[in-house]
């Protein structure tokens, strides 16, 4: 189980559990009592593709086509398709026997390049010794979510009885406010909050809802904020 150094607006922390919030299950397909299995299929060989077929039969390839099934290799086409790796190739189609080299590139706002440079390294920032903190903003729900996109949601849970009395106080609080906390990462917890090394940065947004002695505490993750566009 994941782990997250959060500390509350009284500026006490504690190291919780963090997981998942797993979706509702969907309608399955298939009949009652009986699986239903995915299988994949040949469609194409290399030899069939496009560029390939332009290259053999020139002006000449709707009438190949006509006369017979130049695209299709009887011996392989339709054979079913186990397991899969993933090959890189070059500009010219060539397969790389070694991994390409990563370049971050920035575009300026009219799609030109600006810059090109090497990637940096951004190291996870919510479970280490600078805990998330309350950046000391809150917003009501109904603002929240017509102002932001969610990208996923993870619960945080309490390890002992010492986290279950801070992240029910911190429920608590919120459910009675109808409010959601954001949250920073960083010295100054302002920064985002990044789970992994050079993972996606998030913005957070602390949830609560109370039901006697229980609690869910849930952290909402966004990285698009939605605005009005301008007349």
């Amino acid at each position: 189980m994941r782990k997250i150094h959060l500390m509350n607006e009284a500026r006490r922390d504690a190291t919780l559990a963090m997981e998942s919030v797993k979706e509702a299950p969907t309608a399955k397909l298939g009949l009652p009592d009986k699986k239903l299995k995915f299988q994949r299929y040949l469609a194409a060989t290399e030899d069939g593709l496009p560029k390939r077929l332009i290259k053999k039969y020139g002006d000449e390839l709707a009438q190949a086509l006509v006369d017979g099934d130049p695209e299709i290799d009887i011996e392989k086409v339709g054979q079913a398709v186990g397991d899969t790796h993933t090959v890189y190739l070059s500009s010219a189609g060539t397969v790389l026997h070694a991994s390409p080299r990563i370049v971050d590139v920035l575009f300026n706002p009219d799609g030109s390049e600006r810059e090109r440079a090497d990637p940096k390294l951004i190291p996870a920032n919510t479970n280490e010794e600078v805990p998330v903190k309350w950046t000391g903003r809150k917003l009501a729900k109904k603002d929240a979510v017509t102002r932001f996109a969610f990208r996923r949601t993870v619960q945080i849970k309490h390890v002992d009885g010492l986290t279950y009395d801070f992240l029910f106080a911190m429920a608590k609080e919120l459910a009675e406010e109808g409010k959601v906390a954001m949250l920073g990462g960083g010295k100054k917890g302002k920064g985002p909050l990044i789970f992994q090394d050079n993972g996606k940065p998030y913005r957070g947004f602390l949830e609560g809802r109370v039901d006697g002695q229980k609690y869910k505490l849930m952290l909402h993750l966004s990285d698009m904020e939605l605005k009005v566009p301008s007349a």
